[in-house]
C-alpha cells in the first residue's frame, strides 16, 4: 500500500466550520435584536472561501475513491440538512428577518456542507479505489 499525499481538504473544511460556528454564536447572541453584520459577514465570507478552496482542491484529485465519497457525502449531507433546518427554524421563530436571516441561512449552508465533506473525504481517502 502506497501512502498518497492528499490536499488539506479536512483542515480547510474544519476551519470553514469554525468560522461559521463563531459567526452563528455572534448572531445568536443578538437574537432577536439586530446583530453586528460586519463581523458576521466577514466570518461567513472566510468560511465560504475555505470551503471553496477545499472544493477546488478536490476537483484536482486524479485517483480517488469518488464512489465512496459520494455515498458517504449524500447521507451525511441529509443528516446535516435536517440539523440546519432545525436551527433555521429557531432563528425564524425568534423573528430574525432580512439581512441577518440571509447571513444565518448562508452560514447554515456552509455548516451543512463542510462537515459532510470532511467525513466523506476522510472515508474515501482510506477506501480502495
Amino acid at each position: 500500500m502506497t501512502d498518497r499525499h492528499y490536499p488539506p481538504v479536512p483542515w480547510l473544511t474544519s476551519i470553514a466550520l469554525g468560522f461559521v460556528v463563531i459567526g452563528g454564536i455572534v448572531m445568536a447572541a443578538y437574537a432577536p435584536r439586530h446583530p453586528p453584520m460586519g463581523v458576521a459577514t466577514a466570518l461567513l465570507v472566510a468560511g465560504l472561501v475555505c470551503l471553496g478552496v477545499a472544493g477546488a482542491m478536490m476537483t484536482r484529485l486524479g485517483t480517488f475513491a469518488w464512489a465512496t465519497f459520494v455515498k458517504v457525502f449524500k447521507w451525511a449531507l441529509l443528516a446535516y440538512i435536517v440539523q440546519s433546518g432545525m436551527i433555521e427554524f429557531v432563528f425564524v421563530r425568534d423573528h430574525t428577518r432580512g439581512a441577518p436571516l440571509v447571513v444565518v441561512t448562508l452560514m447554515l449552508a456552509v455548516f451543512a456542507t463542510s462537515v459532510p465533506t470532511t467525513i466523506a473525504f476522510t472515508t474515501a481517502r482510506y477506501a480502495d479505489v
